[in-house]
């Protein structure tokens, strides 16, 4: 195992030098320019090209930009080793301070959304397996299709015009978007404020991530069940309850952490339509507003800490699978 997991992470270092060598490249030839729209914000009212000239020259010295495409590669490399990203353009800060002050927004959401998609997604798909071509089936599987072809946008507006006015569940607390919320809540800190604010993104992420789970888990399961295995078990007398979780849901599970795995890196890096479209102050949309201000060190952070970030997350799959199938073994 120890021998596979280091092979793995040697494997994984070209695998994230490529990542930052195709960032550094797209941020290099980005449409726009930073320098120039931050001269004109400055001074809009300037007609003189030769004095606009100037100040962007300046700007670009102090900024580095006036160095060789390769140098600059070569400096990024070299930075980058010692656990350097760089400094925002924008706030001369580091430019992974957006990410730390961004993360736990898109955390909470996350892992928010992964509960709504497995309470939703695994009772879906092992009933409609167990209680396959019944009318409980045909409703499941008509709601695992719908839900597979709604897009999760669409869903997250219409909640969020559908409840605009706020919705009250028992008098325990409301969703909805009555007053302007400016200064967003965790849960750790404001657990009411928090949750009307996450509960319908997460909603309508949860669902979206659970209608590809619904199916593959069914069809899973589906394959699993008609094992001899499964059969000697059913010949046995044992409970049903045991038959399926004990023994076909640990197997019919090895293909599903896969998409889970990947499902879940995706929404820890950031849900730039939800972020954006509920005012949540998470990765998604910083890295939005970094993309939009040409500030590209924060771009280039993000997208390589997202990316280092999904490398592990399958690594980590990886190791998942020989704990629910004892089988594999690893060399």
């Amino acid at each position: 195992m120890r021998n596979y997991i280091l092979r793995r992470v040697v494997v994984n270092i070209p695998v994230i030098w490529l990542v930052a060598t195709l960032v550094f490249l797209a941020t290099s030839v980005l449409p726009g320019d930073f320098v120039a729209q931050r001269i004109a914000a400055q001074d809009p009212t300037s007609t003189d090209p030769a004095l606009r000239a100037a100040q962007i020259d300046a700007v670009r010295k102090d900024l580095g930009l006036d160095k060789p495409v390769v140098e600059r590669y070569v400096r990024y490399l070299g930075h980058l080793v010692v656990g350097d990203f760089g400094v925002s353009y924008q706030t001369r800060e580091p430019a992974l301070k957006g990410m730390r002050d961004g993360l736990p927004y898109s955390l909470q959401l996350a892992f928010m959304s992964l509960f709504v998609g497995l309470s939703t997604a695994l009772p879906i798909g092992i009933i409609s397996a167990i209680r396959q071509d019944s009318m409980i089936d045909y409703v499941l599987r008509i709601f695992a299709i719908l839900v597979l072809a709604m897009p999760s946008f669409w869903v997250g507006t219409m909640l969020l015009l559908y409840t605009v006015k706020g919705v009250s569940f028992f008098g325990l607390f409301e969703i909805g978007w009555t007053v302007p919320l400016t200064d967003p809540k965790l849960l750790w800190e404001d657990p009411g404020s928090s949750i009307r604010l996450f509960v319908i993104p997460a909603v309508a992420g949860g669902l979206a991530s659970a209608a590809g789970v619904m199916r593959l888990l069914r069809s899973q399961m589906l394959e699993v069940l008609r094992q001899d295995y499964i059969r000697t078990a059913w010949a046995k007398g044992m409970r049903e309850r045991v038959v399926i979780l004990r023994h076909a849901m640990k197997n019919a599970m090895v293909p599903v952490v896969t998409v889970l795995g990947l499902t879940l890196a995706g929404l820890l890096s950031g849900n730039v339509v939800f972020e954006n479209l509920f005012g949540i102050p998470g990765v998604g949309r910083r890295i939005l507003v970094a993309i939009q201000a040409r500030d590209v060190p924060v771009v280039q952070a993000f997208v390589l800490v997202i990316a280092t970030f999904i490398v592990f997350v399958n690594l980590g799959i990886d190791l998942l699978y020989g704990v629910l199938d004892p089988r594999i073994r690893y060399s």
